[in-house]
């Protein structure tokens, strides 16, 4: 019965109800990774911006500190990039795991690209690389039992510790 105490603690997270509902694959133009640059940096969650790519924190993210590098040209996959878009974003997705190093504490990483809504993409069409810092002891029974994730910062305050410690 609502409002009545029971064992239970609950985790809301009514920001998740717009992807739940709404799918993951956004029409062209209203790709995310396309408005993120036009946008500001903070309402964005930019948190570097290169030449042919930038970085951002996932707006889902598996784990606080969660980027994602993106190159400004809306292309799907990798082989599509150019040689420049490629190695930029090499070198955005290593100096992100040496800022996350600094400012997490982190003890690893999950690097990857789903290519392909078939392949797992959140957002098929535009490439993006997931830059997913780990601890040793970061994992609990909420995945598994609950197929929840606690991430225990704010979005926001993640992104101005990474924007701050970023290089110039």
């Amino acid at each position: 019965m609502a409002g009545v105490p029971d064992a239970f603690q609950r985790l809301w997270t009514p920001h998740r109800l717009v992807y739940i509902q709404t799918g993951q694959q956004p029409e062209e133009h209203a790709c995310p990774f396309c408005r993120a640059p036009e946008m500001d940096d903070v309402e964005s969650l930019i948190v570097a911006r290169g030449e042919h790519a930038f970085v951002l924190l996932n707006l889902f993210p598996y784990n606080s500190g969660h980027l994602l590098v993106c190159p400004y040209r809306h292309i799907a996959t990798y082989d599509e990039a150019s040689v420049e878009e490629v190695a930029e974003i090499g070198s955005l997705t290593q100096t992100a795991m040496r800022v996350l190093k600094s400012v997490s504490k982190c003890d690893g990483f999950n690097l990857g690209m789903n290519q392909g809504r078939i392949a797992g993409a959140g957002i098929a069409e535009h490439l993006h690389q997931h830059i997913v810092p780990r601890w040793a002891l970061d994992s609990n029974f909420f995945p598994i039992i609950a197929q929840t994730k606690a991430v225990p910062q704010l979005l926001g305050d993640v992104r101005r510790e990474i924007a701050e410690a970023w290089p110039a």
